[in-house]
């Protein structure tokens, strides 16, 4: 005997649309992130779901995302290459700005300038302002400019767990003046500034530690810092070893590296890494001839062209020139390269830029 299927009865909205908000918010925060994000643009309350106590408690115990080095290349314009240091590969999918991150402006005249803990800072074309992005939560802010033109030697992104800040250090023909913007106030303070360190290459963020914004000036070769809270500048004494040819910085876990060429006559012969001990500094490791090598001879003792930058564990060393990434693995205290992205062209020019992307759902813009 066969039984005859019945049509599933209708929810009765009369009972389902009195069902308690915190036994919603207990279904909705089983549901996996991909299902539930394609949910967000269903209702408001659904989208309000996302920063509820019970989701942000769920989802915040266990990142339940990847960490990735992004590189930004003017060949990719809208998109952007991933690799994932997790699984130790290039993804076949890039991270593309089709997405609704920059309203109605041009992605492919957009340029990335600084990124801080899922938070990404752009510069938009024919506008004065500023564009703040969260590529995992789909957020963005307009930042408008304090002054205009907003012309900025330096810029850098720096996200904390009460919002960020942005640091911009301008030149202009009639003053030079830091500006500092709050995302808590939404405001631009204006500051003094430390004059060494107009000179230096506006390539080189600052790197921030203890409430402090740090930069290193050129020749003779000093570290300064920028206090976040008050806009005061402080300079390290610091012994820096007589032939040092040039000196970058890292910050991670709370610690403060130096990176820096050691040679004669501007050309580096080797590389150190120092770790920044109060006013002291504390050689690390001298990084392995053949690898050296090859590092300065594609910096062509360019070397204003070299940056670096923190990322899980990681001490980044970069060229701007060279499609290929030099890093320090702290924990084991190894050296390695980091592959060439493969959907680079055959013919590559400069223009390489490398970010640190670690997803944050709630890093707020």
């Amino acid at each position: 005997m066969v039984k005859k299927l019945t049509a599933t009865p209708e929810m009765d909205p009369e009972i389902w649309s009195k069902l308690p908000p915190e036994i919603l918010e207990q279904i909705l925060s089983c549901l996996p992130l991909k299902k539930f994000f394609s949910l967000l643009s269903t209702c408001k309350q659904f989208k309000s779901l996302l920063f509820s106590p019970t989701f942000i408690s769920k989802h915040t115990s266990t990142s339940p995302f990847s960490s990735f080095i992004l590189l930004s290349y003017p060949q990719f314009q809208s998109h952007f290459s991933l690799y994932d240091t997790n699984l130790n590969h290039w993804r076949n999918r890039v991270l593309s700005l089709s997405l609704p991150l920059l309203s109605s402006d041009s992605p492919s005249a957009s340029s990335l300038l600084s990124s801080s803990n899922g938070l990404f800072c752009f510069s938009l074309p024919n506008s004065s302002c500023l564009l703040i992005s969260n590529f995992v939560a789909k957020t963005t802010r307009h930042v408008k400019f304090p002054t205009h033109p907003f012309d900025f030697e330096l810029l850098t992104l720096i996200s904390t767990p009460r919002g960020y800040k942005i640091f911009a250090l301008c030149s202009g023909f009639s003053s030079n003046s830091a500006f500092v913007y709050d995302s808590k106030t939404q405001c631009w303070g204006e500051f003094n500034v430390f004059q060494p360190i107009l000179s230096n290459n506006h390539n080189q963020e600052g790197v921030h530690n203890n409430g402090f914004l740090y930069f290193t000036t050129p020749e003779p070769f000093s570290i300064v810092g920028f206090d976040l809270s008050n806009g005061n500048w402080k300079q390290l004494e610091l012994i820096f070893p007589s032939d040092l040819t040039f000196v970058r910085l890292v910050s991670g876990e709370d610690k403060i590296y130096v990176i820096g060429g050691i040679g004669r006559n501007g050309i580096s012969r080797s590389m150190k890494l120092w770790e920044l001990r109060g006013e002291e500094m504390v050689e690390v490791v001298t990084l392995p001839e053949l690898m050296c090598r090859k590092f300065l001879s594609v910096c062509y003792h360019n070397y204003e062209h070299v940056y670096g930058f923190w990322h899980q564990g990681m001490i980044c060393v970069c060229c701007h020139t060279w499609p290929e990434i030099l890093y320090y693995k702290v924990s084991r205290r190894t050296w390695h390269w980091l592959p060439k992205c493969p959907s680079l062209p055959d013919k590559w020019s400069c223009g390489f830029r490398w970010f640190s992307f670690v997803p944050e759902l709630y890093t707020s813009v």
